[in-house]
């Protein structure tokens, strides 16, 4: 049964929560877009969001880019203008604090917004690349993405071999990056935090499921229930033979409100507890 934790309240659920966190030699995080949404980035599917503004199928995909790369630049340059100077918040520099503790051994986000990487955390994995830098897929260049990528109607060009070049992120029709260091570190996690996403999309929606059919422990951090709070919701076939997890959902200890206020939170009592 979940135990749910609201900020101000609950102390005996959180002290729990601290005292099994103790406990644990391997801690990973996954985090979605609501933990940057407190920096000031929209959530894509929410109203007003980028989803909203450019259809992912007209504009997000890697078909799109390579037959109209001027019409999927209009998408990169809206989302580089939503990430653009923002700044991290006190749950990314809460997580730095718990990794320089050597509480938390890895980051996983759905995000390309670097802001983990601002706050301070060192080992963090981005599942669908980052906006900081441009990539040519035709010869593998590398390059940083520029002020002046954010404006005018051109499109950027590798200096190596003349294409045109995209932000380094995932888009529909590419795989998701370091799945390889990924599942066998979650494989052996004693907990995962799970923060401002809903896990539904996979493979990162497979990620609890993994650490709980392992024996491991769920934190969620998010505003409201999700369907990982709520009920078991897995692909069996994705990473293990699919014994039953259960009904009572894959989250121990629901954290309920704000993550950069739930966050600094447990940082606080953990750092507490072990000094």
């Amino acid at each position: 049964m979940v135990k749910v934790i609201v900020p101000g309240s609950d102390e005996s659920h959180l002290a729990e929560a601290v005292e099994r966190m103790r406990a644990c030699e391997t801690v990973a995080v996954l985090t979605g877009a609501g933990i940057s949404v407190e920096s000031g980035i929209p959530d894509f599917r929410s109203p007003g969001g980028l989803w909203t503004l450019f259809s992912p199928d007209e504009y997000a995909t890697l078909d799109v880019f390579q037959r109209d790369p001027a019409k999927a630049w209009g998408l990169y340059r809206a989302l580089g203008k939503s990430i653009d100077k923002v700044e991290p918040n006190a749950a990314h520099e809460a997580l730095a604090r718990l990794e320089r503790a050597g509480c938390v051994d890895m980051v996983v986000t759905q995000n390309v917004d670097g802001l983990h990487q601002a706050a301070g955390s060192r080992n963090v994995i981005e599942m669908h690349g980052d906006h900081r830098r441009v990539q040519c897929i035709r010869c593998g260049w590398l390059g940083p993405f520029l002020d002046s990528h954010l404006t005018g109607d051109e499109v950027p060009l590798c200096t190596d071999c003349g294409e045109p070049v995209k932000p380094n992120v995932v888009l529909f029709g590419e795989a998701v990056r370091g799945m390889e260091v990924i599942t066998p570190f979650i494989e052996r996690c004693d907990l995962l935090f799970v923060v401002g996403t809903s896990a539904r999309v996979y493979p990162a929606a497979g990620l609890p499921a993994l650490v709980k059919s392992r024996g491991g422990m769920i934190y969620e951090f998010n505003l409201v229930e999700t369907e990982l709070t709520r009920r078991n919701v897995f692909d069996r076939n994705l990473f293990f033979d699919g014994a039953s997890l259960g009904q009572d959902g894959q989250t121990d200890f629901f954290f309920q409100g704000r993550a950069s206020v739930s966050l600094p939170l447990i940082a606080d009592r953990y750092m507490e507890a072990v000094s």
